[in-house]
Formats: structure tokens, C-alpha cells, sequence
């Protein structure tokens, strides 16, 4: 468990989400007053169901068709990186000579350009692979990111895999590989921010949509704070907030404020679970465990109350703010310290 004994990780989770109680509710009011597929084999902290009405409808089908190379690389990221790239636009050239909706520079799209689509964007390959062309464009841009993907596997780094592949996107595996992580570059940083963040806005889904639209975006909203410093008492639906108490000096969220803006951002702001971890596990609809899907959220009871909450992703994978001097971060659920509490699983929207 990162080097902390059991014992010491419940000690401070006693002293993160757990005692809220009250002084968490008082924190929850000021806040109300300022304010593409469900399979088995979802990939773990991605949105995967796109809004078609939110892309060019000549853009949708290709899209959806290229996030089936890889579990790694979904439609809705897909989305967010041609929207980061080119604005949407077939014709574009930089100045840096990169081409077409996904940016390729010639000598890249020598090695990878795919000929998937004719130039009247038929759906039959014309001979030719065209960075100009969308079909082929998208479909190269999937082949990339699943290669890029399965190389920064290979590195072994931690942190977010989906950080790590679009940072290769743009700066390249080798200035991955030589950071150990997102290079310091202010162009790849905010690239690498404006993707993730903006993924949520290709997912649809709203309160009233069942399924895997709406708990997408629970997952889209929760993963982009992804590193996010744990904050006693910080953050609301506002986004991370200065805590107090042992989180007075850190901005950030904590497992409880993490939940309440992800649900709250999800369902366009229709939905404010309460500020507390205790109160959630009894807010939503009850799921049995056996049956939890992405974007569902699940309460913890570490030391005899439902003292800590977070958000699958599917395969067994969480999303939380785990406590004092942590980040938010991705766990298994059949890690002992987890799998050995008694858990709630609640469905919103």
C-alpha cells in the first residue's frame, strides 16, 4: 500500500473522509449557496460512449469504428483530440507542416498512414492513405494511439496511462520515456489537460439517461482531477477547494467532494449528492455489487461507518481521493484493504 501498513492507512483515512460529519455538512452547505459501450471489457477510467450529436455526423461512424482497435483508446477521446488538433477541420496544415483533422507530420504518416476510406468519404479504401482524407486520418490516429498506448505500458511509469499515451502524442515516446511521465513542456502539459478534461464533453448523457452514457461522464468528470492533491474538507462540485483543518494549506478534494462534483458535473448540474461520504451510500438507487458498472459509486465502511467513497471504472478499478497527502488516484477493488470491508454501491442519474 505505497509503504504505509494497513493500520497507518486507516489511521488517516480516519482522519481524512471519516470524521467529516458535521463540520463536512456546514462545508456542504456553503457550498450549495455558492453554487460506446457497456462491455466487461470497458477500458478502466475511460469514457466509452459517444454522443454522436456531438461531432460532425460525417466524422461519427469513423470514430466509433477506430475505438474498436484498442481498449486503451476510446471514441470520446478520439473526439477531444481532433477537436484539440484541428478544430474539426480535414484541410488544415500547421506551421510545423502537420496535416489533416489528426495533425500527422509526412514523415510519421509515412510509417502509420492507414488507407481506410475513399476521398469522397466512401467507406471503401481508394488506394491511397491520405492524412487529408478523414476516414483515414481517424483511423491512423487510432492505430497510433494504440501503438503509443502499449509503449508506454511498456515503460512502466505509473500514473494515468491516457496522460502518458497523449503525451506521446504530442512530444513523442522518447521525451516520455526520458521525464519518466508528462514532459515539462508548457505546449504537451496543456494539450494533455485540454484532452482529458474535454472528454466529458463528448459522452452525452444526462439525469434522466440510463446506462452508459451518464455513468461515462461520472467517470470523465472524476478522471480528469486524476493526481489532484487529497484536501481535508476541500473542493465541492465547484471544483478542488482549500480544505481545513489537517487540508487548510492544500486545494484539492477529498472522497466525498470528488463524488459530488463528478454526479453534479454529469448530470449538468441537475444532481448534488450530499457532501458527505455516510449520506451518499443512502442517496441514488441501491445496486447490488454484482452488478456495478461504470460511473456507479461505491461507499467504503473502513472504521465502522461508511467513512469512504469512490467511482468504478470497471474491471475492478476505483477512482477516489484516498486521504492526507495523497492525490486522487486509481485502485483495485480486490487490493486486502479494500476488498474485506463491507461496501454500498449507489447509481445516480
Amino acid at each position: 500500500m505505497n509503504g504505509r501498513t494497513a493500520q497507518a492507512r486507516s489511521a488517516m483515512l480516519v482522519a481524512g473522509c471519516a470524521v467529516l460529519g458535521l463540520l463536512g455538512s456546514l462545508v456542504g452547505l456553503s457550498v450549495l449557496g455558492a453554487a460506446e459501450r457497456q462491455e466487461d471489457a470497458a477500458p478502466v477510467g475511460f469514457a466509452t460512449t459517444l454522443d454522436s450529436k456531438r461531432v460532425p455526423a460525417e466524422f461519427a461512424p469513423w470514430i466509433e469504428r477506430a475505438a474498436r482497435q484498442c481498449t486503451e483508446v476510446s471514441a470520446p477521446l478520439l473526439a477531444a483530440q481532433i477537436q484539440a488538433e484541428s478544430g474539426w477541420d480535414p484541410t488544415v496544415v500547421s506551421p510545423a507542416q502537420a496535416q489533416g483533422l489528426s495533425q500527422f507530420i509526412p514523415g510519421t504518416w509515412a510509417t502509420w498512414g492507414v488507407d481506410a476510406a475513399g476521398k469522397d468519404g466512401g467507406a471503401e479504401p481508394d488506394g491511397v492513405a491520405d492524412p487529408f482524407t478523414p476516414g483515414d486520418a481517424i483511423m491512423t490516429q487510432a492505430r497510433y494511439d494504440c501503438w503509443l498506448a502499449g509503449k508506454v505500458k511498456e515503460m512502466d511509469l505509473g500514473g494515468d496511462p491516457a496522460r502518458l499515451m497523449l503525451a506521446a502524442y504530442n512530444a513523442g515516446p522518447g521525451a516520455v520515456q526520458d521525464y519518466g511521465g508528462v514532459p515539462p513542456y508548457p505546449e504537451t502539459q496543456a494539450y494533455v489537460t485540454r484532452i482529458i478534461t474535454s472528454m466529458a464533453d463528448f459522452t452525452g448523457g444526462g439525469p434522466a439517461e440510463s446506462g452508459g452514457a451518464f455513468g461515462g461522464r461520472v467517470v470523465a468528470h472524476a478522471r480528469k482531477w486524476l493526481g489532484t492533491p487529497y484536501a481535508w474538507g476541500g473542493g465541492g462540485p465547484e471544483g478542488p477547494g482549500r480544505g481545513f483543518a489537517q487540508g487548510a494549506n492544500t486545494v484539492g478534494f477529498d472522497c466525498s467532494s470528488l463524488v459530488q462534483y463528478a454526479v453534479y458535473h454529469a448530470s449538468n448540474g441537475e444532481t448534488l449528492p450530499p457532501r458527505v461520504s455516510q449520506l451518499q451510500v443512502t442517496a441514488g438507487e441501491a445496486v447490488a455489487r454484482d452488478e456495478m458498472r461504470p460511473g456507479d459509486v461505491i461507499g467504503f465502511s473502513l472504521n465502522g461507518s461508511y467513512d469512504h467513497i469512490g467511482i468504478y471504472l470497471g474491471q475492478g478499478q476505483f477512482i477516489h481521493a484516498p486521504s492526507t497527502g495523497d492525490v486522487v488516484r486509481i485502485n483495485s477493488l480486490d487490493e486486502p484493504y479494500y476488498a474485506d470491508k463491507p461496501q454500498k454501491v449507489r447509481r445516480f442519474g
